[in-house]
């Protein structure tokens, strides 16, 4: 039997696959970090012979060049892509027999990118599945944004065109095997919540693209799209000039004066701690971003484009995961880290903020003036948000500190992430910040909070 292995980038949203028939393998859409690859490939003791990118990523730094070269495999990457590398071009209804049993078929689905391909997998000429990439997802399809405002409409109308291409070439039992769409923010729409796979038969019937006319599903693709991460124009650049492999060697290690002359020099020292352990004592003019959630995606997302970064942990296990995460998407320079606690870290004393509930806020609105800041994007923000609370969604707040009351800031989130990291930035410059570190959805109407729905 054909053996597939999703491999997981859940920090990112994605998957990368490994597929063999026991003893050949190739691999779609690798991440940069090829080491985890090379380890599935050894323990099912196959070769890796073929590599294939659906797409010029927007969202990582491919590894499917280094992975090529350092296996001695064919790199296959659409022929009308403008690269700087030498690879096997491939292009649409070319067949790629990777063995005897397994062979891959390109289709020509674009709408993510204009140049996008699908793979679809036949085992011994019966189809297997289809490697969607950021063409068909699960329940969605790949936003058609990326390559700017001019090109939206036209990438939403291929893609719709592509998805019905799809079905209709392809079997309902064929299994849909995307790259996107676990949490990446180059979805469109709102993908099937929690589902770990499907075939074509369910996208047919589940997915908006299939049950909604042209028309209709352009018109609700564009306006649903949301703000996504600033790093993302940084990627396509990078995988079309051939990205190395990342150097994974532990960073320097940053002793209290590096840590010092760094928060001094304007560079971003990020505590990776969770919240909880950040808001008990941290460095003063330290950003946290926790391990614990979509860590790349918001130091991308946030942090100056070519910022040196010291990374601060519990563990040096705990720097070599952030580290990991950062290369992913490009960001190889690391001044040093530290591993300990905030006093191994600095001579001062270390700094706090307060943290509660919303039913602390909905008590302490009555006994003192304070302003609420929600940094969910507009999107959530518009869906539903406490009375009277500033919304200043998290990857606009370093530009519009300007707009944060001068008062005591309850900030909060949708589950206190990306609250955490806005409070570390606001207290960074000043701000008196409590951490709102509770459920949106489920504690804040019920805390007694009076809730509005704009407009």
């Amino acid at each position: 039997m054909v053996t597939i292995v999703p491999i997981e980038t859940p920090s990112l949203g994605d998957r990368s696959y490994l597929v063999h028939d026991g003893a050949t393998a190739f691999v779609v859409d690798p991440q940069r970090d090829i080491d985890r690859i090379l380890d599935l490939a050894r323990r099912d003791g196959v070769t890796i012979t073929h590599v294939f990118e659906t797409h010029l990523h927007n969202d990582y730094v491919t590894g499917g060049l280094a992975l090529a070269r350092e296996v001695g495999a064919a790199y296959h990457v659409s022929a009308a892509d403008d690269v700087d590398y030498e690879r096997s071009p491939v292009a649409d209804g070319q067949v790629v027999r990777v063995s005897d049993r397994l062979s891959v078929r390109a289709i020509a689905t674009p709408g993510h990118t204009f140049t996008h391909l699908s793979y679809v997998l036949e085992d011994r000429d019966e189809v297997v599945g289809v490697f969607s990439g950021g063409s068909l997802l699960f329940g969605a399809t790949g936003r058609p944004d990326l390559l700017g405002p001019d090109h939206s409409e036209a990438l939403a109308r291929h893609q719709y065109a592509s998805a019905h291409r799809l079905a209709a070439e392809l079997p309902d039992s064929a299994r849909v095997l995307p790259t996107h769409g676990f949490g990446s923010f180059c979805s469109a729409g709102e993908t099937t919540a929690d589902a770990t796979e499907s075939t074509i038969g369910t996208e047919k019937q589940t997915n908006p693209a299939f049950s909604q006319a042209e028309d209709d599903w352009v018109r609700e693709t564009l306006d649903g799209l949301d703000a996504y991460p600033a790093y993302y124009v940084h990627m396509g650049p990078a995988n079309a000039a051939g990205p190395e492999a990342p150097d994974l060697s532990p960073p320097a290690r940053a002793d209290r004066g590096t840590i010092a002359r760094s928060i001094a020099a304007g560079d971003w020292v990020v505590d990776l701690r969770n919240r909880t352990a950040f808001a008990a004592g941290f460095v003063e003019g330290t950003v946290n971003v926790g391990l614990d959630g979509q860590f790349a995606t918001y130091i991308g997302w946030l942090m100056p484009w070519g910022t040196a970064v010291t990374l601060l942990g519990d563990s040096p296990e705990q720097v070599a995961e952030a580290q990991r995460e950062l290369v992913r998407i490009g960001i190889d320079r690391l001044t040093g880290a530290a591993t300990g606690q905030p006093s191994d870290w600095t001579d001062g004393a270390p700094a706090t903020f307060p943290r509660g509930t919303f039913a602390d806020l909905e008590e302490v609105r009555h006994h003192r003036r304070v302003a609420v800041l929600d940094v969910r994007r507009t999107s959530e923000y518009d869906k539903e948000h406490i009375d009277g609370a500033v919304n200043i969604p998290i990857h606009e707040l370093l530009g519009r500190l300007r707009d944060v009351p001068d008062a005591e800031v309850w900030v909060h989130c949708a589950t206190g992430y990306r609250a955490s990291i806005a409070a570390s930035l606001l207290a960074r410059h000043g701000a008196r910040v409590v951490l709102v570190d509770d459920d949106f959805d489920t504690r804040a109407a019920e805390a007694g909070l009076p809730i509005a729905a704009a407009g």
